[in-house]
């Protein structure tokens, strides 16, 4: 049970414990998508896996609908580009980095994001959160997510079907 209050440290052990114990893929999704969304109070996250040279967007907790289910090439996407990179990647305002693909935001509500690469020590997927309004991601907030990411990656190993084909290298 994930506790009430916004305690990084007790969030972080909850999502340990919830992840070690995971028997599904599925599983490790639902704890990620949840805890990472709350962890920075964003607006919504998503669970990103890497499947050959695609990233498969195969879970969200978002206050509205963002690309779930939905694939992308892997060097066509920001969390493609945190795998490719082995970097977090930090964006304010959407609308002014490259790096982001302007038609596959603009319907939606996110300006900010933050994407932290799960290495497993390969890149396996991905962690993102986003925010309706301007957010520079503080040092905190990255900390956070990138130790979540950590815990993710050594979870999503356990389940072959989330790891990447042996042919696509990141």
């Amino acid at each position: 049970m994930m506790p009430d209050f916004l305690d990084p440290v007790a969030l972080l052990d909850d999502a340990a414990e919830r992840l070690e114990q995971a028997r599904k893929l599925e599983d490790v999704e639902a704890v990620v998508r949840t805890t990472a969304r709350r962890l920075v109070q964003a607006d919504g996250a998503t669970f990103v896996l890497l499947e050959g040279d695609q990233c498969y967007y195969a879970d969200e907790d978002s206050m509205s609908p963002l690309w779930k289910g939905q694939r992308f090439r892997a060097t066509e996407c920001i969390s493609g580009w945190s795998m490719f990179h082995h970097q977090t990647a930090v964006i304010p305002d959407i609308r002014y980095d490259e790096r982001i693909p302007q038609a596959a935001y603009q319907p939606t509500f996110v300006r900010s994001l933050i994407m932290a690469p799960m290495l497993a020590p390969k890149a396996v997927g991905a962690i993102g959160v986003y925010w309706a309004r301007w957010h520079s991601g503080t040092d905190d907030e990255v900390s956070v997510l990138e130790k979540l990411a950590e815990l993710a990656g050594q979870a999503v190993e356990r389940f072959p079907h989330g790891l990447p084909d042996p042919g696509f290298q990141i």
